[in-house]
C-alpha cells in the first residue's frame, strides 16, 4: 500500500482523525488549548471566506504533488488541478469569477470583456475582446488566435485526452478534420466560428446548448498561436497569454513559472499576479510531501486530492488551524466494463454492488467525517440529478454487504462460484489502491476474485482511458474518482456515460457504457431550458444507471487540505471541486 501502512494502523489512523475533527469542530480551531502550536487562521478557515487577504506582490509561491500535470497544452488537459493552475499562463474569453465558496460559478469576462451577447433563438454567441491582450512574445492576440486554438480540439489524432464538449456542440457530423488538416490558406476552415475582425468572435451553433459558455471557460477554449504550435509537443513550452510564462518544464519532475513582462495588468481584471515566481516539485512520495507541507518546505498541493492517512492524523493532531475539511464535488467510484466478461451481464455486476463493503471503503478514505458520506447516486449531491435512490439498500444497510443477495445474483449470471477479473488504481491517488485492495478481499467473501493493478495515475488516459488496453489487458473494473466539468447535469456526467464520448484514448466512459436511452435522455435535457424539466430527466438517468449497475459509486469525498501559513488570499473554489483558487494565491516573503 502507498501509505506503508497495514489495514490495522489505517483504521487506527482513521479513528484519530475523527476523533480530532470532531474536538476541533466543537472548539472552533486555533490555539485554543494552550499548546502553543495552532497559530494559523483556524479551522475551515478558508471554506466561505478569504484568508488572509493581500495585495503585496512578491516571493515564490511552492507547489508540491504526487502526480504530474496530465498536459500544459489547453487542449489536451482534463485533471481539474491543472485547469485551475493553468490559468496563471493560459486565457480564455470568460472564466470563474474569484471569489469563495458557490459564488465563484459565476461566469466572468476574461479575454473578452464580458459574457456572449447571444440571439434570441440562443444559437449566436458573439464576444468582443478586451483592448491590450498579448502573447508573452508582445504580439497582440486576436479573435484568430482563439478561433485556431479551439480549432485544435478536432485535431484527434495529435491532440487527444481534453474534454470534446465545444467540437460536439459546433460540429457533431464531425465534418472538419482539425488545422493540420485544413486545406485553407489560414487553417481557420471551420464554418461554426467567425472571426469578422481582430477584436471579435462569432460562434454559430447548429442547436441550443445552455452550457456553452461553460465550455468556453474550459481550457479547450483557450487560444494557440498557430506558427507558434508544435502539435503533439506543444505541452512543453505553451505560449503565455496570462501573468506568468513557462521558465522550465521538467515532465515529472518540476515546472517553474516566471513573470510575463509582456503581460498588461490593465488588461487582466481576474489575475491579482501576487508571486514574483511559481514552482511545483513532483514526488511520488506522498508521506513525505505532506511532511515537508507541514514543515514550510512548501505552500499548497497542486494535486488538491486531501493529505495521506498519516499526514491527517499530524495535521488535526498538531497543526488543525492550518487544515480544511473540504467537501468536494467529486464522487469515488468503481466503473465496471461493460465489454469484459462476464461483466457484461448486468447480474454479475449487480453481484459486485451487493458483495461490496461500502462502509469498509470509507475506512480506507478516511471515515465520514474525513473521506465523505457514503454514495447511492451516480451524481454528487451539489449536481441536478441527484436523488436518495437507493435499490440496493446501500444506505438501508449502513453501507454493509448483502451477501446472500451477491450469491443470487452470480447464479442468475451462470457464475455460481463467482469469477475473475482485475482492477486498475492509481498509485499516486491517496487511498486509491487501499481502497481497490479492501474491495478486493470483500468481493472474495462472494467468490468474486479481483486482481489490482496499480497503475501511474499520468499514465491513466492511456491506460485505463484506451479501450484497446483495457481489452488487451483484461481489466474488468477501474477505480477512480471524477468531478464536474461544470455545474450541471451534462457538464459532470456527459463523459461517464454517453456512449458518444468514448474514445481511443483520453476516454472517461471507463465503462463503455453504450445505450440509447442513455445518450437521448442527455440531448433531452441539453436541449431544455427548463431547468426543472433537466433536473427530473437527469434523475430518470441516475435511476436507470444504478438499476443497470452501470458504475458504482461509493463515496462522496471530503478532502483534509494543507492551508500553508505562509499564503495569502486562500479560499475554496466551488468552481474547481473545494480547490484552493490557485490563481488569487499570494505569499508573505
Amino acid at each position: 500500500m502507498p501509505t506503508g501502512f497495514p489495514k490495522r494502523r489505517l483504521a487506527a489512523g482513521a479513528a484519530l482523525v475523527v476523533a480530532a475533527l470532531v474536538s476541533t469542530t466543537a472548539c472552533g480551531g486555533g490555539d485554543d488549548d494552550g499548546d502553543g502550536k495552532d497559530k494559523g487562521a483556524g479551522y475551515n478557515a478558508a471554506l466561505n471566506k478569504v484568508v488572509n487577504a493581500s495585495t503585496k506582490k512578491g516571493g515564490t509561491l511552492r507547489f508540491v504533488g504526487k502526480q504530474d500535470f496530465d498536459s500544459l497544452d489547453p487542449q489536451r488537459t482534463y485533471y481539474g488541478m491543472t485547469w485551475d493552475f493553468m490559468r496563471f499562463f493560459t486565457r480564455t474569453l470568460v472564466t470563474y469569477d474569484t471569489k469563495p465558496g458557490a459564488a465563484s460559478n459565476k461566469l466572468v469576462g476574461d479575454l473578452a470583456t464580458g459574457p456572449a451577447q447571444v440571439s434570441a433563438d440562443g444559437k449566436t454567441y458573439t464576444y468582443k475582446l478586451r483592448d491590450g491582450v498579448t502573447w508573452e512574445d508582445g504580439s497582440k492576440l486576436t479573435s484568430k488566435d482563439v478561433k485556431y486554438g479551439i480549432e485544435r480540439i478536432w485535431a484527434t489524432d495529435v491532440i487527444t485526452g481534453g474534454p470534446a464538449y465545444i467540437k460536439q456542440t459546433l460540429d457533431p457530423k464531425g465534418e472538419y478534420k482539425g488545422p493540420y488538416k485544413d486545406k485553407s490558406k489560414d487553417k481557420l476552415g471551420l464554418k461554426a466560428i467567425e472571426t469578422p475582425d481582430d477584436q471579435t468572435i462569432v460562434f454559430k451553433l447548429p442547436k441550443p446548448n445552455g452550457d456553452f459558455e461553460q465550455f468556453l471557460a474550459m481550457p479547450t477554449g483557450a487560444p494557440v498561436k498557430a506558427d507558434k504550435d508544435t502539435g503533439a509537443k506543444y505541452t512543453q513550452h505553451p505560449l503565455s497569454s496570462g501573468p506568468y510564462k513557462v521558465q522550465s518544464y521538467n515532465a515529472g519532475k518540476s515546472l517553474v513559472l516566471v513573470r510575463n513582462a509582456a503581460w498588461k495588468k490593465a488588461s487582466d481584471p481576474i489575475r491579482p499576479a501576487l508571486p514574483n515566481k511559481i514552482t511545483v516539485t513532483i514526488s511520488a512520495n506522498l508521506e513525505e510531501n505532506d511532511k515537508r507541507l507541514m514543515e514550510g518546505d512548501y505552500d499548497v498541493d497542486v494535486n488538491g486530492t486531501g493529505m495521506t492517512q498519516s499526514g491527517r492524523v499530524t495535521a488535526v493532531q498538531d497543526h488543525r488551524a492550518d487544515i480544511d475539511n473540504i467537501q468536494t464535488s467529486f464522487v469515488r467510484y468503481v466503473a465496471l466494463v461493460h465489454s469484459a466478461k462476464p461483466l457484461d451481464n448486468v447480474h454479475c455486476r449487480k453481484a459486485v454492488f451487493y458483495a461490496t463493503d461500502f462502509k469498509g471503503l470509507q475506512q480506507t478514505r478516511g471515515g465520514e467525517i474525513a473521506g465523505g458520506e457514503i454514495a447511492n447516486s451516480v451524481f454528487p449531491k451539489s449536481i441536478p440529478g441527484y436523488n436518495d435512490y437507493d435499490p440496493y439498500g446501500v444506505l438501508a444497510r449502513k453501507g454493509k454487504p448483502d451477501l446472500a443477495k451477491a450469491r443470487d445474483e452470480l447464479k442468475q449470471c451462470g457464475k455460481p462460484g463467482g469469477f475473475s477479473t482485475k482492477i486498475t488504481a492509481r498509485t499516486n491517488n491517496p487511498g486509491e489502491v487501499d481502497a481497490a485492495e479492501a474491495l478486493q478481499e470483500q468481493l472474495a467473501k462472494a467468490g468474486i476474485k479481483i486482481e489490482v493493478d496499480s497503475i501511474d495515475g499520468a499514465q491513466s488516459s492511456s491506460i485505463s482511458g484506451s479501450p484497446k488496453v483495457v481489452k488487451e489487458r483484461r481489466y474488468g473494473m477501474t477505480m477512480s474518482g471524477w468531478g464536474p466539468d461544470f455545474p450541471t447535469g451534462q457538464g459532470y456526467a456527459q463523459p461517464l456515460f454517453d456512449s458518444r464520448f468514448i474514445f481511443d484514448n483520453g476516454n472517461y466512459n471507463e465503462s463503455q457504457i453504450k445505450d440509447p436511452k442513455i445518450d437521448k435522455i442527455f440531448d433531452d435535457a441539453i436541449a431544455t431550458t427548463d431547468k426543472a424539466k433537466s433536473k427530473s430527466l437527469y434523475e430518470q438517468m441516475n435511476k436507470q444507471l444504478i438499476d443497470n449497475a452501470d458504475w458504482m459509486p461509493f463515496i462522496y469525498e471530503k478532502n483534509i487540505s494543507w492551508r500553508g501559513p505562509r499564503l495569502t488570499n486562500v479560499y475554496s473554489s466551488a468552481a474547481y471541486n473545494g480547490r484552493y483558487d490557485y490563481v488569487s494565491l499570494g505569499v508573505v516573503k
